[in-house]
């Protein structure tokens, strides 16, 4: 039930020490209407009593609730009678040989069953209680593994997508601007070092992601000259934060994939700026309702992925808003530094 071990057997020290001490404190009370020797005053029956049910919590709670109960709960209920018995049955015993036989039997049987039946509750509880929380725990562990799988899956689409992207851009420039091709490929060789080296950590400082964010528009501004009108505004980068790696260039990406081509006086503009407790970032983007339809079948992965990977990640900490107003698509993402 406790992590730390050492916690654990502090705990139940201190439970047996109040619980052995209850009887002493009744037994030395000064009492004088009392016509019976107190038994509690002999020290072996004390110690028979303290130890007997001592036995009878930790053989319930470490043998058979875990052995025998979830198997066979008959068996188990049979053998915590059987064990009470031969308890009872020994402390009779001691109470005749070290105390004396000035006994009433039938009540001294009955007030030491139900102490008995008082400690095996407690230690019942006490398994249950212990059990419900391993099974938590093997729950959350479960849930933990199952969404690093999911996580490591949505990280590894990064990698298909983003190079189907880059190729599709290095071919259009190939295409229109052959003299171009050996820079682009220098600083493509840049991004796809970012993304093998830098994908797969945690997180990143948010200066080196608005340092990939710019080498990807510059990129794209060789690819496009002056046929799409883009602007990219960072007010801060907040070098002192961290962030989930290759988290922000979907956004761009779409915006580049479903904001140019067959639309007038197209342009894209890409807002970022870092305060100590929050990143706003924002891109807008001219579309053509015309050409909405007309996409591929990898289309919309980028932002479902990272969708996701923001909830996984981000939960309760950001705010996405996506707009489709007078031809113009935006996402606006509001992210809680913690």
């Amino acid at each position: 039930m406790f992590k730390n071990k050492y916690l654990y057997v502090f705990l139940h020290i201190i439970m047996w020490i109040g619980y052995t001490a209850l009887p002493l404190l009744n037994a030395f009370q000064n009492d004088s209407s009392r016509t019976r020797v107190n038994p509690y005053t002999n020290t072996t029956y004390w110690v028979y009593v303290s130890i007997s049910s001592i036995i009878l919590f930790y053989i319930n709670s470490e043998v058979l609730f875990p052995k025998i109960y979830k198997k066979q709960p008959i068996r188990y209920f049979l053998s915590i009678v059987a064990l009470i018995l031969v308890l009872l049955w020994g402390r009779f015993f001691v109470r005749v040989t070290f105390v004396g036989s000035d006994i009433n039997k039938s009540l001294f049987y009955v007030n030491a069953f139900i102490q008995y039946l008082y400690v095996f509750g407690i230690s019942a509880s006490y398994c249950f209680f212990s059990d419900y929380q391993k099974q938590q725990e093997i729950q959350r562990e479960n849930e933990n593994e199952r969404l690093k799988s999911e996580l490591s899956f949505l990280r590894s689409q990064i990698s298909p997508h983003f190079m189907f992207n880059l190729m599709n851009s290095l071919v259009s420039l190939n295409r229109k601007k052959s003299d171009l091709v050996e820079p682009v490929l220098l600083k493509m060789a840049d991004l796809l070092r970012y993304m093998l080296y830098e994908k797969d950590d945690k997180r990143i400082s948010l200066e080196n992601e608005v340092k990939y964010l710019s080498n990807y528009i510059d990129l794209q501004k060789v690819r496009f000259g002056d046929y799409v009108n883009i602007d990219f505004d960072v007010k801060s980068t907040g070098s002192s934060k961290s962030i989930e790696p290759m988290l922000l260039i979907p956004f761009v990406e779409n915006a580049f994939k479903h904001g140019v081509g067959m639309i007038e006086n197209p342009f894209i503009k890409v807002e970022l700026e870092a305060t100590n407790d929050e990143l706003r970032f924002k891109v807008t983007n001219k579309f053509s309702y015309d050409k909405k339809e007309a996409k591929d079948g990898a289309s919309g992965i980028g932002l479902n992925n990272v969708k996701r990977r923001l909830e996984l990640l981000y939960p309760k900490q950001y705010v996405l808003n996506v707009s489709e107003t007078e031809n113009l698509y935006t996402t606006d993402l509001k992210l809680n530094f913690k």
